[in-house]
């Protein structure tokens, strides 16, 4: 796995947040120093300032990072809307600069940092005054490559050749893609699996079964 991987996923609510949290957990308990970072965050839980419940607390307990929640995090809003809704609702711009000086604080942490996005790769993170700043800008701008988690079933083939293909346009590498909700007995899964693999010319790393606690990675992303 590269130093720093971004997990970006062909929409929201597809799994990116548990299938990062299976990853550092693994990379972990093999021994890696690997942390977590998601510089935007929405629909979360607080108390006092400090988050209860949210994607970053899930990943924090799931993985067993020594670190609290809060930490892993650049901007959060309660409110379940897109990060540049939810920030403008606060009468907030989100500040890039900030997030870049937080990433690079985050790499001097640990050896591996898995940087998890929001919603799809064209998540929009301001659009204010004409600007268009999208989620693929960031991920250029953190100079990393993704690896894309889509769903195992009906519609994944569209879902994820349309990803990668925006993806590529963009200069963006994809390391590999995972398919979450997998149902291996299935023959729609598994042809799934097989035509992305033909259509893209990229590996599916991982296949992630509902409630499955472990990912089994190519070997190849430990190094």
């Amino acid at each position: 796995m590269s130093k720093n991987i971004f997990i970006t996923a062909t929409g929201t609510d597809i799994g990116k947040t548990y299938v990062s949290a299976l990853i550092v957990k693994k990379m972990r308990e093999e021994g890696f120093n690997c942390g977590y970072f998601k510089p935007v965050l929405s629909g979360v839980v607080e108390k006092g300032g400090k988050l209860t419940e949210s994607d970053c607390n899930y990943v924090v307990n799931t993985a067993k990072i020594p670190t609290e929640a809060n930490d892993c995090v650049v901007y959060w809003w309660k409110e379940a809307v897109s990060p540049h809704l939810a920030a403008e609702r606060m009468g907030e711009k989100i500040n890039i600069e900030k997030i870049k000086e937080a990433f690079e604080e985050k790499q001097k942490e640990y050896d591996y940092l898995l940087i998890e996005g929001a919603g799809g790769i064209t998540c929009p993170l301001r659009l204010q005054n004409g600007e268009k700043y999208l989620l693929k800008d960031l991920i250029k701008e953190l100079d990393t490559n993704i690896i894309i988690v889509a769903d195992g079933g009906l519609g994944t083939i569209n879902s994820i050749l349309l990803t990668v293909e925006y993806a590529r346009q963009n200069n963006i590498k994809v390391e590999g893609i995972i398919l979450n909700n997998f149902k291996p007995e299935s023959f729609m899964h598994q042809d799934n699996l097989k035509q992305v693999e033909y259509l893209t010319g990229i590996k599916v790393i991982s296949t992630v079964q509902k409630n499955q606690t472990d990912i089994n990675l190519l070997q190849e992303y430990f190094s």
